[in-house]
């Protein structure tokens, strides 16, 4: 029997580096001058080859081994990818965490991880030793950046202990060995350190590769840090754009803009605040984006409104893609807006969910009873008949096994398949299959709006009430109201409509509500100035926070 062999994800760098040696691989805007025009800084890929080895044998000369858990602290730049990839040459596991989420959520986070090493600007150093983040176990330190940190080894003595003229032989790593440890928002709980090994990555860039027909070559604006890793992996040049990456609902679009004209972009990545910030911008001014293949994008359900506006920017053929997933699992579904657009929008307005797709190939998703406890193994009882809606699970080579160190969370989102031989990831969504097969979202399982009268799904709920022309989005929570949960519907309104008659908008709104019956019920409207959103992509609905701010409030 032979053995498997498991290809270190930075071996597609280094493939690259042979196919396409002088083709940028990163682009960053480093500064602007005096009249706003943008200067660009780049690694060619044989440059990002040579530069993650050099720091890799650094690396290793500082005390970094293999298997030794690696805080990235680093924002979006040429130094990012060159010391992702040096690790991930190494055999070191990165852990990387969305600074946004907040420090205290970091701290426990870091607590959780207990990396023996720490990466970071001098600004996250401070941050460490003032807030005490896993004193306990971080015993090197490295400073990213120009600037020096007391206690800390400089990129510069590390890229010089790492001086050699020859090349850096990756670890090969065994099946199931960790890659990295990536966390989660903590958009419905918090932060969980999921454990991703090469074979998942390998099979994501696949995956992605084969859904979107993506070519080396292509350029890439990769608007979201974590997702830019797979440019270079997919042989694109990936374009860092002039943004804050932990606010793409406040982004500037002629930013975005500017930088799909200036390389000629092919393939955006954005979350739907980003896209629609970008679509409200573009549209008006008659922007026609001709250079673009492909938009993907993820993070929440894009609504039809949206996607309408966006592709009006786009040439003929190109689409906006909607992949569904997680990060314990991507991709899951896609589908594109060809698709929404002609037909499934109309029963999404309808209540019947918002449609992902086909699950993609590879990959088996079915659907089972709600429960909100541990399922201690897989039963063929468990799942739903076609239609029925209930919780999504997932089986495939890009599904995660385990949350780090999180035996309790793990086992109540894991089910273990003893006949089968591995397991299902519960996606924590709820959902349904169609007569054809695709995949409907249905919301949250733990933001289901449970009452004596029933379970109210988000989602489909919402859809309702979204398609109101005034209305930018709506959220549906529970409150307790004469000892019972009554289902309350949040309204956020599009903005630069005007101020709509609240009394007659209610009206409309109740009377859209009545014309369909799993929204008759639904009474209490209250309008919203702005909803919480998360932080990684400025789009999933905080609706736990939501429904702290209705208690108490009157229509």
């Amino acid at each position: 029997m032979r053995a498997t062999i498991t290809t270190n994800i930075a071996s597609h760098l280094a493939a690259m580096a042979e196919l396409q040696p002088w083709r940028s691989a990163v682009v960053y805007p480093q500064s602007r001058d005096a009249h706003g025009r943008v200067s660009y800084t780049h690694y060619t890929y044989r440059q990002l080859e040579a530069a993650s080895n050099q720091l890799a044998r650094g690396f290793q000369q500082s005390g970094i081994r293999r298997g030794m858990r690696t805080a990235l602290m680093v924002p979006p730049s040429l130094d990012f990818f060159a010391l992702a990839f040096a690790l991930f040459k190494l055999g070191a596991i990165p852990v990387l965490i969305d600074p946004g989420i907040g420090t205290r959520n970091l701290g426990k986070s870091l607590a959780e991880a207990a990396p023996e090493a720490f990466i970071g600007i001098p600004k996250a150093h401070a941050a460490r030793m003032i807030l005490g983040w896993a004193k306990d176990s971080i015993k090197i330190k490295i400073a990213a950046g120009q600037r020096a940190f007391p206690g800390c080894l400089s990129l510069r003595q590390v890229r010089t202990l790492g001086e050699n003229p020859t090349g850096f032989e990756p670890a090969r790593p065994e099946p199931g060995e960790t890659a990295a440890i990536l966390f989660t928002s903590g958009s419905t709980g918090p932060p969980k350190g999921v454990v991703y090994t090469h074979e998942i990555f390998t099979t994501q860039v696949e995956r992605i590769r084969q859904l979107y027909g993506i070519e080396p070559g292509e350029i890439d604006l990769p608007t979201f840090p974590l997702f830019a890793l797979f440019g270079p992996a997919l042989g694109m040049t990936a374009i860092l754009p002039d943004m804050d990456p932990t606010r793409p609902a406040q982004v500037d679009p002629a930013k975005i803009l500017e930088a799909i004209e200036n390389f000629g972009v092919t393939n955006l990545f954005g979350s739907p605040a980003l896209i629609n910030r970008v679509g409200r911008h573009g549209l008006p001014a008659g922007t026609v984006l001709s250079s673009v293949r492909r938009v993907i994008s993820a993070g929440a359900p894009v609504s039809a409104k949206v996607l309408e506006r966006f592709t009006a920017l786009l040439p003929a053929g190109a689409q906006v893609f909607t992949p569904y997933g997680a990060t314990e699992c991507l991709p899951v579904a896609s589908i594109g807006s060809e698709e929404i657009l002609r037909e499934t929008r109309h029963q999404t307005s309808q209540g019947r969910g918002v449609c992902v797709g086909q699950p993609v190939p590879g990959l088996a998703a079915r659907i089972i009873r709600i429960s909100d406890t541990p399922i201690p193994a897989w039963d063929a009882a468990l799942e739903l008949a076609p239609g029925s809606i209930g919780e999504i699970v997932v089986q495939g080579p890009q599904v995660t096994r385990e949350y780090f160190r999180q035996p309790a969370a793990t086992a109540l989102a894991k089910i273990p398949d003893p006949a089968g031989g591995g397991f299902y990831h519960r996606m924590g969504d709820l959902g349904y299959r169609d007569p054809q097969g695709r995949l409907w979202f249905c919301g949250r399982k733990s933001q289901r709006v449970t009452t004596g009268a029933g379970d109210f799904f988000t989602i489909p709920c919402e859809g309702v009430f979204n398609a109101h022309p005034a209305v930018y989005r709506t959220a549906l929570v529970g409150i307790p109201q004469k000892g019972e949960t009554a289902p309350v519907l949040c309204v956020e309104l599009e903005p630069g409509g005007g101020q709509p008659d609240p009394a007659q908008l209610r009206a409309e709104l109740l009377a859209l509500g009545a014309s369909q019956p799993h929204t008759r019920s639904i009474q209490t409207i209250l309008f919203h100035p702005g909803f919480p959103v998360d932080i990684r992509h400025n789009a999933k609905i905080f609706r736990e926070k939501l429904a702290v701010w209705a208690r108490g409030r009157r229509p």
